[in-house]
């Protein structure tokens, strides 16, 4: 097990703005929070002391296994053992650090509690260190002892995706003394990100713009991305401007950011003997390159669809030209789809009916047994994640209800990310219950189409119905196309890199623009796409993550064509998709939505997801 890699990734996030309203909430201490609203960590430890015990114990316990080194091909019940260890270390590991996490997270001004994060974290790096031998040692197990391994020993069973893996990857595995130095660059591998977060987030100086009514605001990240969905358009235009000037003035401190991101990738992959650094991401996973490069080129031959929709919002908006700056004004002005929590509750409970009674019931004991963390406060981390990690306890939501329907979606999105957790865990022994980045979104987005779907069935109203339809072609924007824009720049970024070609702020820009203008429909008068919106690409925290983004895009496609079938009652698809979200890693990605319905070598997916969002545009026009 990766463990530095495992505890960066435990938490499946997923940011999204803060309103106005969220931010007034804001600034409630969390001491005047109702209980009710808090989740309770005691579940995993009842106090920070028993945390620190445990800690204490497994520090100085992980040093142990080092006496396997040299011998992990010494018979099947040594394996065994050795798998056994790392992963009840890796478990426990995992245990400390979501609970630090999320302590932390309730409130970020408590130094003490980011203390703890840091302190798990080293034991991470300690314990990646002791193991610096494991990669390499597997490797040179030969593929018949594997076998007669298991044959001897049954509890293998357990760790055959870690064996497969290990065949799999014996041609990309170092001498044990090169993985001993990667591990110790993987300590600093991460700095890119974690300098672009500390300049981005904290040191980079805010801009101010001057609104319509006489005030001015102060464009952090968060006031930004409320204020560029306005009503008023020289508000969007002026906010526009103000924060994209200010991005253009760092933008070659950004591009040396980027740049140092892109070619430790590129050295990770070369040196690990990969074809190229999108090889080196997806192969672990079993992940086709095509399924990727398919990805952009279905999006790239149905960019009539997209500008159809941005040809509906112009329209909407009444506007004879869209501008770029446009995209997040509400389509339907002055409808006001909010709700109380308890009409929030009831919703989503109502919306997941078609998974069946378990379902619900497990729904139903994440809000009763505060497994959520609902209502923002002051110092609360922003946006919403669902965090599944702490396999011996159950997932925790933290989410910022704001009322909106947004709001609503966020939080039937997290319950999917921890449905699929749950029943992973439930259903898989530890070493198989970490389910695959690829198919995380599946069971998120899935909720989202179940929650639209019930509203859809009770809204009459006309503007309310539009302004729903549009919200949900918004996802389409955002996930499908957005996102594989995003996947795009990417993959022609790390292109430059292979191709000894210098990678600079100013050339990422101009590749960014170039890719922008080509999917909004610039130069046939779709979307006026300013040259302010070149430096956007500075601005995405996800492109220090690898080849990640494509993964929203192929996890949208996919649960758009399960939930179809789900809500259609077809023969065998309720069954398929609850197994599904137990698989966990019992299989590689592509075999699990295989198995629930889904084949992700073919357009299939991609056609039901652009059918649909065409459905979606058709009724839009008949209402208008």
């Amino acid at each position: 097990m990766n463990t530095l890699k495992f505890i960066a990734r435990t938490t499946m996030l997923s940011v999204s703005a803060l309103s106005l309203n969220m931010l007034t909430m804001a600034q409630v201490e969390r001491s005047n929070v109702e209980d009710k609203y808090k989740w309770d960590l005691t579940p995993i430890y009842k106090s920070v002391d028993d945390w620190r015990q445990e800690k204490e114990k497994l520090a100085q316990s992980i040093s142990d296994i080092r006496k396997y080194k040299g011998r992990l091909a010494e018979s099947a019940s040594t394996l065994y053992a050795y798998l056994h260890q790392d992963s009840e270390n890796g478990r426990i590991m995992a245990k400390l650090y979501i609970y630090a996490s999320l302590l932390s997270d309730q409130d970020i001004r408590i130094a003490d509690n980011l203390a703890l994060v840091k302190e798990v974290q080293q034991v991470g790096i300690n314990y990646a260190q002791l193991t610096d031998f494991v990669s390499s040692e597997m490797a040179s197990i030969p593929e018949e002892t594997y076998k007669k391994f298991r044959e001897q020993e049954p509890r293998l069973e357990d760790f055959r995706m870690t064996i497969d893996r290990v065949l799999r990857e014996r041609k990309h595995t170092l001498s044990e003394a090169e993985e001993a130095i990667l591990a110790k660059m993987s300590i600093i591998g991460n700095t890119p990100y974690d300098a672009f977060s500390v300049f981005s987030d904290a040191e980079m100086p805010t801009p101010s713009v001057k609104l319509s009514d006489g005030s001015t605001v102060e464009l952090s990240h968060a006031t930004f991305a409320n204020v560029r969905c306005s009503q008023v358009r020289e508000d969007r235009k002026a906010t526009f401007e103000a924060f994209w000037d200010n991005y253009k003035k760092f933008e070659g401190t950004f591009g040396e950011l980027m740049n140092g991101n892109i070619r430790r990738r590129q050295f990770d992959a070369v040196v690990s003997k990969y074809p190229s650094a999108l090889d080196a991401a997806l192969y672990g996973n079993n992940i086709p390159t095509d399924v990727y490069k398919s990805l952009v080129d279905n999006v790239n031959r149905n960019l009539s669809t997209f500008h159809r929709y941005l040809k509906l919002k112009a329209r909407l908006l009444g506007l004879d030209s869209l501008e770029y700056y446009d995209l997040y004004a509400p389509a339907v002005a002055d409808v006001d789809l909010t709700f109380t929590f308890d009409e929030a509750r009831q919703m989503i409970l109502d919306a997941i009916k078609p998974l069946g009674e378990d379902y619900s019931n497990v729904v139903q004991r994440a809000f009763e047994e505060r497994w959520i963390d609902f209502m923002p406060n002051k110092g609360k981390a922003s946006g919403a994640y669902s965090n599944g990690g702490a396999y011996d306890v159950h997932p925790y939501i933290l989410m910022n209800f704001d009322g909106r329907y947004e709001s609503v979606g966020t939080m039937i999105h997290e319950l999917g990310h921890t449905m699929q957790s749950y029943y992973s865990n439930l259903r898989q022994p530890y070493p198989l219950a970490d389910y695959s980045i690829f198919v995380a979104e599946v069971a998120s987005t899935f909720n989202e189409a179940l929650l639209d779907d019930l509203m859809l069935s009770r809204l009459t109203n006309k503007a309310e119905r539009i302004s729903l339809l549009m919200s949900m072609l918004d996802g389409f924007k955002g996930t499908l196309f957005r996102q594989t824009q995003f996947a795009e720049f990417q993959l022609e970024a790390s292109k430059m890199a292979e191709r000894g070609e210098p990678i600079t702020g100013k050339a990422l820009s101009e590749l960014y623009g170039r890719i922008t203008r080509k999917y909004y429909g610039h130069d046939a008068g779709i979307c006026n796409v300013d040259e302010r919106v070149n430096i956007e690409w500075a601005f995405i925290p996800h492109f220090y993550m690898g080849f990640y983004v494509y993964q929203y895009s192929t996890s949208f496609v996919a649960s758009q064509a399960l939930s179809e079938d789900v809500l259609k009652s077809k023969p065998g698809a309720l069954e398929r998709y609850l197994n599904f979200l137990a698989c966990g890693d019992s299989k590689y990605p592509i075999d699990q939505l295989a198995d629930a319905g889904v084949d992700m070598l073919s357009s299939q997916p991609f056609d039901t997801a652009i059918a649909k969002m065409n459905a979606l545009m058709d009724e839009i026009e008949k209402l208008l």
